[in-house]
């Protein structure tokens, strides 16, 4: 590698520790390190801001913003507080039933959307139903930012890398479905199991706050019914449209963006109101993130990686596939998993052109979707739903660390990505597809 090449590689490196170790902002360290690439020519303007392979992934930016304009209008019906009490009063007031309650709405929900914009449903109403109980919220959301990781992984629009895969591939709504769910279904069932001991601490159980809870009417909290229907319109016709995408060809960007407006048209409320829901800091996050990561894809490393990789294992499908999973889960559990998985996937298209079609070559996308999906849940960077989870908890004073989000997404993805190799080896090896 040249000079410049290993500096980048440094400034990724140290801008990385900032993050994990929190000695600077988060926000501060992102923007330092694409203001470092930049000065070290490792990218240009042109690139930064023009390049979708190696520069800011607007798709990705645009999306959010759309849909955090989306909740903010929604925001001003009542809704999450109608959803709180009535998450609370099913799960008769006990935190592990709740929380398996919003873990489960989570992953199915995440399976028709995208993860993120599940997450940014679903956060308000934890954060409110978690007051109620008096429980604390954290252990909620980071359980809420993996099962959303997990249900994503099902369907070609659960996940960003998923529509990067299908797109490479050739692949259809369909073969998500009949491919990957299975192993989904199994590995939310073994991360419910999880959430009873990895967050045992956070089930409180306060009966005076219970009592309170389930005396509640929770139709009470719809504060304006006319601008709640008119909201879940434009919301449902967002999400159509999102689960419409292989045949629109729509990008999911424009369809939030286009939401964003029609609702704002149709609520009329002045622009503080649902422009303060908005994650500012999240979003100036990802561009610098976005910025520095592509970087690396500009001067070759994460080409380098893939191609090395790719010389090592050709032919070898079991190989392969092994290393294609548990490499994906390492590098996207560092990198954000949309650019690896859009620098990889090409590398990943030749192996499988390389040899004879089958189950077996086939194997090799679904081991970097599982890898790349469930991989990202390991840090609090790895994937778009961590970032928007953690930016939500800190805005509404309930900061989660690097390491407090590690601790357990790390847990969680080293036992599921680990039960998804038997998987990969009996269903495409051993049977045969």
């Amino acid at each position: 590698m040249t000079a410049q090449t290993w500096a980048a590689v440094a400034v990724f490196a140290v801008t990385y520790l900032l993050i994990a170790t929190e000695r600077v902002h988060r926000v501060m360290a992102a923007l330092g390190g694409a203001a470092a690439m930049v000065l070290i020519g490792a990218t240009d303007g042109e690139s930064a801001f023009f390049s979708e392979a190696e520069g800011i992934d607007w798709n990705v930016i645009f999306l959010l913003l759309g849909m955090m304009i989306i909740v903010g209008v929604l925001q001003q019906t009542g809704i999450f507080e109608f959803l709180a009490v009535w998450a609370a009063k099913r799960a008769r007031g006990r935190p592990f039933r709740v929380m398996v309650l919003l873990v489960l709405i989570t992953a199915m929900a995440s399976a028709l959307l995208d993860n993120v914009t599940t997450v940014l449903l679903i956060a308000p109403v934890t954060l409110l139903v978690c007051e109620r109980l008096g429980t604390p919220p954290v252990p909620f959301l980071v359980a809420e930012a993996l099962a959303s990781n997990i249900g994503g992984t099902a369907t070609l629009v659960g996940d960003p890398p998923n529509i990067i895969i299908a797109s490479r591939a050739g692949l259809s709504f369909n073969d998500f479905l009949v491919h990957l769910a299975p192993i989904v279904v199994l590995l939310m069932v073994v991360f419910i199991g999880l959430c009873r001991v990895l967050f045992r601490s956070a089930f409180r159980y306060d009966p005076q706050r219970v009592t309170r809870v389930m005396a509640l009417e929770e139709r009470e909290a719809i504060t304006d019914p006319r601008l709640l229907w008119r909201a879940l319109a434009v919301l449902a016709m967002v999400l159509v449209a999102f689960v419409l995408h292989p045949v629109t060809h729509i990008e999911p960007a424009v369809v939030a963006l286009l939401g964003a407006g029609l609702a704002v048209l149709v609520s009329g409320l002045p622009s503080r109101d649902y422009l303060a829901d908005v994650e500012w800091e999240t979003l100036v996050f990802f561009m610098g993130l976005f910025v520095m990561v592509g970087s690396l894809v500009r001067l070759g490393v994460i080409e380098d990686l893939g191609t090395a990789a790719a010389e090592a294992l050709d032919g070898r499908y079991l190989l392969a596939s092994t290393g294609l999973l548990f490499g994906s889960a390492v590098l996207s559990a560092v990198v954000d998993n949309i650019p690896y998985v859009a620098t990889v996937s090409p590398l990943v298209g030749d192996l499988v052109g390389s040899g004879p079609a089958g189950p077996q070559a086939s194997s090799l996308w679904w081991a970097l979707a599982l890898g790349a999906d469930l991989g990202g849940n390991a840090t609090a960077v790895g994937a778009s739903a961590n970032v928007v989870v953690v930016g939500i908890a800190a805005r509404n004073g309930h900061p989660i660390s690097f390491w407090q989000f590690t601790r357990y997404g790390l847990v969680v993805a080293a036992i599921t990505v680990t039960l998804c190799w038997p998987y990969l080896w009996l269903r495409y090896f051993v049977f045969g597809g």
